[in-house]
C-alpha cells in the first residue's frame, strides 16, 4: 500500500523531537512509512502532525499498547492496516503522559484540545 512500509522499525520508544528537546507527550504515533515516532495532537508540540506536514507521509499508527488503528492525514479518516514491524507500541510500563520526570506540575494546562 503506498505510504505504508511494514518492514521499517519505529524510531524509538518515545517522541523523537520531544526526547531531543527534553519535552513530554501524551500519546505516541508512529509514521507507517518511515517509522518516525512523534507525539499526538493533544500533546503540546504535536510532532506527529508536524512530521506529516514536513514529509507528506500520509499514515500514522497509534504507538500505544493495545491499539492498532491507523490515521490518514490526507483523508482525515481512521482505518485498519497491515501489521508493522515490532515493536508495535512503546513499552507497557511507560507512563501516559510521559516521561514522568519531564512533566511540569501543571501539565494538564498545556494540553491541546
Amino acid at each position: 500500500m503506498p505510504g505504508i512500509d511494514p518492514s521499517v522499525a519505529p524510531s524509538g520508544a518515545g517522541c523523537v523531537e520531544c526526547d531531543a528537546a527534553g519535552g513530554w507527550w501524551v500519546h505516541l504515533r508512529r509514521c507507517a512509512q518511515c517509522g518516525h515516532v512523534g507525539c499526538c495532537d493533544t500533546s503540546p508540540s504535536q510532532h506527529a502532525t508536524a512530521h506529516f506536514k514536513a514529509t507528506g507521509h500520509p499514515y500514522i499508527q497509534s504507538f500505544e499498547p493495545g491499539e492498532s488503528w491507523f490515521w490518514n492525514f490526507e483523508t482525515e479518516t481512521a482505518s485498519e492496516g497491515p501489521a508493522l514491524r515490532e515493536p508495535d507500541s512503546h513499552p507497557d510500563g511507560q507512563p501516559v503522559p510521559g516521561p514522568v520526570e519531564r512533566l511540569p506540575a501543571d501539565w494538564q494546562q498545556h494540553l491541546n484540545g
